[in-house]
């Protein structure tokens, strides 16, 4: 099953080369043809885009259905392990991996500008630059950002720990057809969904490192005045994903988790920041009027598929974020199960659904509720010398609209030009570093793990080749278009994956009856009926 010796030893060699073929057909393709390229990549992401945009919709709307059902069902109780098993990780550290793998790069690059974005146009309001335009671009920021993807890595996360720590299976994709096929699954079925999870892993990662050196190298430029360009860009993506290697090389409880933790301490940092610097009071009273606003609307939104108009706003947002997390669903599914033997499902199902969601809507307050409030109240003096407003014209909407990493920038420096505006801006940066770091290690431990058929320590030799395997993507995905390229590739890898996802929730469910059917008998302690003597009243 896996090889005995030689380059792939240790690995799963029917995977592992046509893994192998496909990363290596696209980055030699993308780097002699990237005219062609682009093309081939924005025929295919169209053709998705405008014939399964419904597909997207529907399934997410169906695994968050799934997660919520069986958080409540009478599977809840089961660990993810023995009966006896008890978590490895305490819960701050479980947390602090949970968010910085999941959201991180993402909720920096896009923190500001998504609602910036929203707050001009969006399909539900009829005006912009407006304080009900600004509760809308809210409500869509936390609807993309919410429980939608944490859904997804719910159903991925969760199929792979019960199989693994519960049933004994390898921790790998193919592990959830056994309920279906048995041990076939060790054959070519097998060998498809582990490559077509390698796939979207690959991909989904290597689309937000596209993110994430873009958003370093305007910071740079922003600090030092580091030139803005592809060939930059390549640089920094060589030189972080030299550092990822050596943090993948020390495993995921060293290298892995001091770094999530020293994101999660950054974070802090930047959030206080904002607090003291910026609108309190409108923040809070944000945070609690959008997390309610968010509540009320996210049926509709969930179920929502622009068919009258079909616009394209819903298809560069929407569907976009969806295939995003999808193709991200294997590398965070693999690494909150390997962060989460010993929970309960519902533990499970409930810690990785609310708690990073909750958090990442409280980061999307603070800096995308800033930038909005200081374009709804910025002034500027008129020929008499009197304040009048200037709506839009604080320089946020400008800086999204000439760069959208220019936004972060801008945002800190209008709140403080001095000192600690600088300092905030510097651990901004910094905090895009770690968080590119975390996700490129955390991504080739999840690649390696799959490829091993569910070996925790997979070979460090394939550890270095896999780490480098993902900064060549993401280096031809910036030299094939930019972000719009690296867009159009987490919809493409997102695609293929997402019928595994719907394998794995059907695999899931058929294992959770055949362990506690309906017919179980449950069994209820009534307590022993004790006789008690009547005292009757005396005759009249």
């Amino acid at each position: 099953m896996l090889a005995k010796d030689g380059l792939l030893k240790g690995m799963s060699p029917a995977a592992t080369i046509s893994s192998m073929i496909i990363v290596t057909l696209f980055v030699v393709g993308g780097a002699l043809l990237p005219d062609a390229a682009t093309a081939l990549f924005d025929s295919i992401s169209g053709y998705l885009i405008n014939n399964f945009k419904w597909y997207y919709i529907a399934i997410l709307t169906l695994m968050l259905l799934f997660c919520v059902v069986l958080a409540f069902s009478r599977f809840g109780s089961l660990r993810l392990g023995a009966d006896d098993s008890r978590p490895e990780y305490g819960l701050f550290s479980w947390f602090a991996m949970l968010f910085s793998a999941g959201m991180g790069i993402g909720l920096v690059f896009w923190a500001i500008a998504e609602p910036i974005y929203h707050f001009q146009s969006n399909p539900f309001i009829t005006e912009g630059m407006t304080p009900e335009a600004a509760e809308v671009a809210m409500r869509l920021t936390f609807f993309h950002w919410g429980l939608h993807p944490w859904a997804i890595y719910v159903v991925v996360g969760l199929s792979l720990a019960y199989f693994s720590y519960r049933k004994g299976l390898p921790l790998t994709i193919r592990s959830a057809l056994y309920p279906l096929i048995g041990k076939r699954m060790y054959g070519w079925a097998g060998h498809t969904v582990d490559t077509l999870a390698v796939f979207g892993t690959i991909f989904g990662v290597a689309t937000s490192l596209g993110f994430g050196v873009t958003q370093i190298n305007t910071g740079l430029n922003h600090l030092f005045g580091m030139e803005i360009g592809t060939g930059s860009q390549l640089i920094l993506i060589a030189v972080i994903s030299l550092i990822a290697t050596l943090s993948v090389l020390s495993g995921l409880g060293r290298g892995v988790k001091w770094l999530s933790v020293a994101n999660m301490w950054l974070s802090a940092a930047i959030l206080l920041f904002l607090l003291c610097y910026g609108p309190t009071r409108y923040l809070l009273l944000s945070y609690v009027q959008g997390l309610g606003d968010y509540l009320t609307h996210v049926v509709g939104l969930s179920t929502w598929t622009d068919a009258g108009k079909d616009s394209q706003w819903q298809s560069w947002w929407t569907v976009f974020y969806w295939a995003w997390w999808m193709s991200w669903s294997p590398f965070v599914g693999m690494f909150i199960a390997r962060i989460s033997k010993g929970r309960t499902i519902r533990e499970f199902i409930c810690g990785v659904l609310l708690v990073p969601t909750l958090l990442g809507l409280l980061w999307l307050t603070l800096f995308g509720g800033t930038a909005l409030y200081l374009e709804l109240t910025h002034t500027v003096t008129n020929a008499a010398g009197e304040a009048v407003a200037a709506v839009g014209q604080a320089g946020i909407v400008t800086a999204v609209a000439e760069d959208v990493t220019s936004s972060l920038y801008a945002t800190l420096e209008l709140l403080d030009g001095g000192v600690m505006g600088t300092l905030a801006s510097i651990l901004a940066t910094l905090l895009v570093a770690l968080y590119f770091i975390t996700s490129a290690d955390s991504g080739t431990l999840v690649v390696t793990t799959i490829l091993s058929l569910g070996n925790e320590h997979p070979p460090r030799s394939q550890r270095v080749l896999w780490s480098m395997a993902v900064a060549a993507v993401a280096a031809i995905l910036m030299l094939a278009g930019g972000l719009k390229a690296v867009q159009t590739a987490a919809i493409i890898a997102a695609f293929p994956f997402s019928f595994v996802i719907l394998i794995m929730m059907w695999g899931l469910y058929r294992a959770l009856h055949q362990e506690v059917p309906v017919t179980q008998p449950v069994t209820v302690d009534v307590p022993v009926a004790i006789e008690v003597p009547v005292k009757l009243p005396p005759a009249s």
